[in-house]
């Protein structure tokens, strides 16, 4: 079978993976879920008990969580190294590496934004005190991110790889929550900008805001959260 990505809307991280599922061009499907409705249902706990996106049903028809985990299985696969290099590669070391940051320091300084936003009921007091610290921490870890930024057109080499796909799904949660203007850092802000006009990455964006456009093909069907859950869920 064909491995299902399950992505969340809205802004979700998982949107990267869906443009680097695009460049890997092999066949797979997609499944649209709201993250602040149907994930949040008892019955999602079925696919990822830690109710988050995103998740991939493999080849296999088993759930796979956890975006680096899901990033490792897309790797492994990539034979033609569309998004990936050879594993014993100074570039393959260099991926993981800042793959690895955005992942962990880079995505979880904005744990206290969302926290701020989400919280309920409201405590005017503790969510002014979050969005105060997360933004001092986001803007920390976008300058480590700016000093680690290279030559390259992309952030590992000329074409867009995996460690992109991890970047642009998280990187535009700076505008999202509104703590600084992006043109701060000119080198990721100019990275972000060739990341956001890739066709893949257009598509990617068009199908989380719930326009189904055909992409480049490698995509053959968009499945029911429902489905999935009866089919895969334990």
């Amino acid at each position: 079978m064909e491995p299902i990505l399950l992505y969340g809307f809205p802004s979700g991280s998982s949107m990267g993976l869906v443009a680097a599922l695009e460049w890997l061009a092999r066949p797979y499907r997609l499944c649209r879920v709201d993250m602040f409705g149907e994930m949040r249902e008892p019955a999602y706990k079925r696919l990822n008990p830690r109710v988050e996106t995103p998740a991939l049903i493999t080849d296999k028809g088993e759930v796979l969580t956890e975006t680096m985990a899901i990033a490792t299985w897309l790797e492994a696969r990539d034979r033609e190294r569309r998004i990936s290099f050879d594993p014993l590669s100074r570039q393959a070391d260099r991926m993981h590496q800042i793959m690895a940051f955005i992942n962990t320091g880079f995505t979880g300084s904005f744990g206290p934004l969302w926290a701020a936003m989400e919280m309920e009921p409201p405590n005017p007091a503790m969510q002014s005190a979050l969005r105060e610290w997360g933004s001092e921490g986001v803007i920390e870890r976008h300058d480590r991110l700016e000093e680690m930024i290279g030559d390259t057109k992309f952030l590992i080499a000329d074409h867009p790889t995996l460690a992109d796909a991890i970047l642009i799904g998280v990187a535009r949660w700076l505008d999202f929550h509104g703590v600084a203007d992006k043109e701060c850092w000119p080198k990721l802000a100019a990275l972000r900008e060739r990341i956001e006009a890739d066709p893949a990455v257009v598509y990617a964006t068009a199908l989380e805001s719930g326009e189904m456009q055909p992409g480049n093909g490698a995509c053959s069907a968009h499945m029911e959260l429902s489905e999935l859950i009866d089919r895969f869920g334990s």
